[in-house]
């Protein structure tokens, strides 16, 4: 699997690093070098369009630990028809999130702040995250905030098999390959169907 951006994407993702480039000056958002930024942050959200594709209009998309938005400010501009909640415990990366969805403008994406074990349930029926934790710290919230029988779509390294998938969910690996920075996999979850082992 190659990772690809829509073509209609990069004039507003353009404006996102545009953006990013400015206020990283003064907030500190990332380390990423602005030539690694494409690659690193939109290239690699974009593995998780194919599966994104499958998802119903008008569905709840949840990004766990969303930092500056990524991957949700690409799942945002790529269903518009979706909800896509960003959800982080640092104010400061809420912030410019909350200025990404008002600037690209992006008016399905919400900026939702708060610890993922202390938050309501979001009720979302699709859910992701980035080098957020690890698989079965990742289940445990989504057990929380996923409704039930949703998926979850994480963003891993290669090194992923080392972790542990928590019995109740089964792992689907599809790996994909970022041109300079190597090999990534999306690791798809899905409850196990009761009674199965």
């Amino acid at each position: 699997m190659e990772p690809r951006l829509p073509s209609d994407l990069s004039a507003p993702l353009g404006r996102f690093l545009v953006l990013l480039d400015r206020w990283n000056r003064t907030h500190a958002l990332t380390a990423l070098p602005p030539a690694a930024r494409r690659e690193e942050l939109l290239l690699d959200a974009a593995a998780l369009l194919p599966f994104l594709a499958q998802v119903a209009p008008g569905s709840r998309v949840a990004d766990l630990g969303t930092g500056m938005g990524i991957p949700a400010v690409v799942l945002a501009l790529a269903r518009p028809d979706l909800e896509v909640l960003g959800v982080d415990a640092s104010s400061k990366k809420l912030a410019f999130l909350k200025q990404v969805a008002m600037e690209l403008p992006l008016p399905n994406l919400k900026a939702i702040h708060g610890r993922l074990e202390e938050l309501p349930p979001l009720q979302a029926d699709w859910g992701t995250a980035k080098a957020l934790s690890t698989l079965d710290s990742l289940m445990g919230w989504w057990d929380r905030h996923g409704r039930a029988d949703s998926p979850f779509f994480a963003l891993k390294g290669a090194d992923w098999t080392e972790e542990q998938v928590p019995k109740a969910w089964i792992a689907t690996a599809h790996p994909y390959t970022l041109p300079t920075r190597g090999q990534r996999v999306v690791v798809e979850l899905r409850p196990r169907l009761t009674g199965t082992c």
